[in-house]
C-alpha cells in the first residue's frame, strides 16, 4: 500500500471511486431492475479485507433480488403508450369493492345475533302485546274514558297515598340529613356519602334495613344476614344475575306451571338458560306436586339437558296461592336429592290477605340440622309490598358465599343509585310508617279483593281462591268456543277489542288448561268497578246469547 494513501492519523483516505463503480441500479425497458454488485474492496486489500468486503456484497446482492421479486409491476405515466393497457390490470385497492363499501346495501347489520333475538323475543306473547296496546291507549276516567283498561299489569296504586305523604313530610331531611348546620367537616362527609361511587351491591345501610324489614314481612318468624344479601336495581336482574349465577347456557330450571310470563324475558334473553314448565292443575288447587318434577327431571336428564334447580313464586303468580309449608319441605328435599338449588321468588310476601298464612323458605331451612343451606336462594323488592316499582329495588338472598360474591361483582352493572338507598334507609328506618303502611296496605287489598272477585261472579266468572298477590286467577273457560289456546286467544281478542279490558291469558303464563286468565286488580279504583262489569258484559253477555 502506498504511504499517501494515509493520513497522518494513520487511518487510510477513502479515494474518490470511478464514475463506474459507483452507478446506483438503474430501470431496465421491461421494468426490472440491473443489478450491480460493487468489487473494488475484493481486488485490494489483505484476506481480512476481502472477507470484510464478500458479506456486505452478498447482503446487498440479496437484497436487490428480494426487492425485485416483491415491487409492485411497473405503472406508466399517465399520457404513456401503455398507460391505457395498464389502467385495464389488477389494482391494489378494487373499485368495485370500495364503491359497494360505500353503499347502503353494504352497510353493517343493525344488530347482533343475540340482539335481534331479544329485538323478536316477546313478539307473540300476549302478555306483551296488552301491555304495549294499553301504553298506545290507557284509560283515564277524564282525558280517555273509552281507553283500555290495563288490568294486566301487576303494580299496587291502592296504597301509593301513604307512600306519597311519607315522601311529603320526610324525603327532603332524608336527603339532605347532615348536609345543613353542623362542622363543615360533617357537611362535607354527608355530601361524599351521596355523591361519589358507593359499593355496587348496596350500601350496608340499607342491607340492614332491608333485613329488619323482610323480618317484619315474615312476623318475626326469621332473621336475614345483611352478608348475605345483594341490592339490585329491580327484582327482574336479581332474577337474572341469580340465573346467571347457578346455571350454564343450555341448562335448565324446572319451573311449576302456571308462572309469572315475564321470566321467559327475565330469565332466558341474556343467560341462556332454558325455563321447564311443569304443570300444576285445577283439580289438585294448583298445588305444586312432587311427582310432577320427578317426572320432568327424567325427562330433561333423557333429552341430555341439565337441570340446575327448581324456582316457584310464593305466594304463587299468577294464582295467588300460598304454598304450604309441607311443599316446601318436600321441594327441599327434592333439591337435595337431585343435588340442585332452589329459587323461592318472594316479593309478594308482605301483600297477603287471605286465610293462608305465608311462610318463607327461610323458616324451613333454619328449621332443618343437616341441610345444605348453599342451594336455597331467595328473591325479594320494593316494587311489590312498598309499592315502590319506580325505584327498582331489589334483592338477592342466599345461603351461598360464592353465590353471594359473584352476584355481588356482577351488581356492578345493576346497581342502585345512592340517593334512592339513602332515601329508602330512612323510610325503612321509621318504624311507625312501616307498621302502620303494611296494616292499612293488607287491610286495602283484601277488601279490593273481594270487591272484584264479587265483580267478576256478577258477571259468571269465577276466581280462584287467592291469599295474596295483587290479581285474581280466573276461569273464563265456559265462554271459550273450542276449548285449545286457539280459543283462549279468541277469547282474549274479544276482551282486548270488545269489552277494552287487558288481562293476561293462562297460556301466557304456561297453564295447560285453557281458559284460565289473570286479572290484576290493585291498578283499579272502587268507583272504576261498575265500569269493569258493563265493558264484561258486552263479551259474557254476547257469549250467552249465542249459545
Amino acid at each position: 500500500m502506498r504511504e499517501d494513501d494515509d493520513d497522518k492519523s494513520g487511518r487510510k483516505k477513502n479515494k474518490p471511486s470511478s464514475s463506474r463503480d459507483n452507478k446506483a441500479p438503474r430501470p431496465r425497458a421491461d421494468g426490472g431492475m440491473r443489478i450491480v454488485v460493487p468489487l473494488q474492496g475484493v481486488v485490494q486489500g489483505r484476506g481480512g479485507l476481502v472477507l470484510g468486503s464478500l458479506i456486505p456484497c452478498a447482503l446487498f446482492y440479496f437484497l436487490q433480488l428480494y426487492i425485485k421479486r416483491n415491487r409492485p409491476p411497473h405503472s406508466p405515466r399517465p399520457g404513456s403508450p401503455g398507460a391505457a393497457s395498464a389502467s385495464t390490470a389488477a389494482s391494489p385497492i378494487h373499485r368495485s369493492l370500495s364503491r359497494g363499501l360505500l353503499s347502503p346495501r353494504a352497510a353493517l347489520p343493525a344488530l347482533s345475533s343475540r340482539g335481534a333475538v331479544v329485538r323478536a323475543g316477546d313478539e307473540d306473547s300476549l302478555y306483551y302485546a296488552g301491555l304495549r296496546r294499553c301504553a298506545d291507549d290507557p284509560y283515564h276516567p277524564a282525558s280517555n274514558p273509552a281507553g283500555l283498561i290495563n288490568l294486566g299489569l301487576a303494580e299496587n296504586h291502592l296504597s301509593l297515598d301513604l307512600v306519597g305523604r311519607w315522601m311529603e313530610e320526610h324525603a327532603g331531611t332524608a336527603m339532605l340529613e347532615g348536609m345543613t348546620g353542623g362542622k363543615e367537616e360533617d357537611r362535607d362527609l354527608a355530601i361524599r356519602g351521596l355523591a361519589i361511587y358507593q359499593p355496587y351491591d348496596g350500601i350496608l345501610a340499607l342491607k340492614m334495613a332491608l333485613a329488619g324489614f323482610m323480618r317484619q314481612i315474615m312476623h318475626e318468624s326469621v332473621s336475614f344476614d345483611p352478608s348475605q344479601m345483594v341490592i339490585t336495581s329491580g327484582a327482574t336482574p336479581a332474577m337474572e344475575i341469580l340465573s346467571f349465577c347457578l346455571a350454564d347456557p343450555g341448562n335448565a330450571f324446572l319451573v311449576p306451571s302456571p308462572y309469572y310470563p315475564g321470566w321467559d324475558r327475565d330469565i332466558k334473553w341474556r343467560t341462556g338458560v332454558e325455563l321447564i314448565p311443569v304443570p300444576c292443575r285445577s283439580t289438585d288447587n294448583f298445588n305444586i306436586s312432587i311427582t310432577a318434577l320427578e317426572i320432568a327431571y327424567k325427562q330433561a336428564k333423557k333429552r341430555g339437558v341439565r337441570v340446575r334447580g327448581v324456582l316457584i313464586s310464593n305466594p304463587c303468580n299468577p294464582t295467588g296461592g300460598i304454598v304450604p309449608r309441607e311443599t316446601l319441605h318436600d321441594l327441599l328435599e327434592f333439591a337435595a336429592e337431585k343435588n340442585i338449588h332452589l329459587i323461592s321468588d318472594e316479593i309478594f310476601a308482605g301483600s297477603t290477605y287471605g286465610g293462608d298464612k305465608f311462610g318463607s323458605v327461610a323458616e324451613v331451612v333454619n328449621e332443618l340440622d343437616d341441610f345444605d343451606r348453599g342451594r336455597v336462594h331467595i328473591i325479594y323488592g320494593l316494587s311489590k309490598d312498598l309499592s315502590l316499582a319506580g325505584f327498582r329495588v331489589g334483592v338477592i338472598y342466599s345461603y351461598n358465599e360464592n353465590i353471594v360474591a359473584a352476584a355481588a361483582k356482577i351488581a356492578r352493572f345493576s346497581s342502585v343509585s345512592t340517593p334512592a338507598q339513602r332515601l329508602l334507609v330512612s323510610m325503612l328506618s321509621d318504624q311507625k310508617f312501616i307498621s302502620e303502611y303494611l296494616k292499612i296496605n293488607r287491610e286495602r287489598l283484601r277488601k279490593m279483593y273481594l270487591l272484584f272477585a264479587d265483580a267478576l261472579k256478577q258477571v259468571g266468572i269465577e276466581c280462584f281462591k287467592s291469599s295474596g298477590g295483587f290479581y285474581c286467577w280466573a276461569d273464563m273457560s265456559r265462554y271459550i268456543r273450542s276449548y285449545s289456546e286457539k280459543g283462549e286467544r279468541k277469547l282474549w281478542d274479544r276482551l282486548l277489542e270488545e269489552a277494552k279490558v287487558n288481562v293476561t291469558p293462562g297460556s301466557s303464563c304456561h297453564c295447560i288448561e285453557p281458559g284460565w286468565f289473570r286479572y290484576c286488580f290493585t291498578t283499579l279504583r272502587e268507583q272504576d268497578i261498575p265500569l269493569l262489569v258493563e265493558r264484561l258484559r258486552r263479551v259474557t253477555d254476547t257469549h250467552k246469547s249465542n249459545s
